[in-house]
């Protein structure tokens, strides 16, 4: 699994992740700040396949819809505009078990 974010790097300010689920499986896009020192890809996963998901600054995960639902159905988009400060940014499909098989990327906000 993979999540590819194209730019990798965007302005400061409105923001808005169109999520193309090209995939066969359902997905989502969720938003969480990267601490200082902090690669993608390094965050505990619980006995439930899934990532502590507080601090998410949001998510697209509503199949042609825009902000949070049930997943983003596959062959399907979502998205979600959000105000982003400058800084790193892991976007990640928390869905069980994605996190963990790769479905992760950085976006980079300057």
């Amino acid at each position: 699994m993979t999540i590819v974010a194209v730019p990798t790097s965007v302005p400061t300010g409105p923001v808005t992740l169109d999520v193309d689920n090209i995939g066969v499986l359902e997905h989502e896009v969720l938003v969480l700040p990267l601490a200082p020192g902090q690669s993608v890809g390094q965050r505990a996963v619980g006995s439930d396949g899934k990532v502590d998901e507080s601090g998410s600054l949001g998510e697209a995960s509503k199949t042609c819809g825009s902000g949070a639902g049930g997943g983003i159905a596959a062959h399907s988009s979502g998205w979600v505009t959000l105000t982003l400060a400058p800084g790193r940014y892991e976007l990640l499909c928390d869905i069980p078990g994605h996190y963990a098989a790769g479905a992760f990327t950085e976006l980079d906000v300057s």
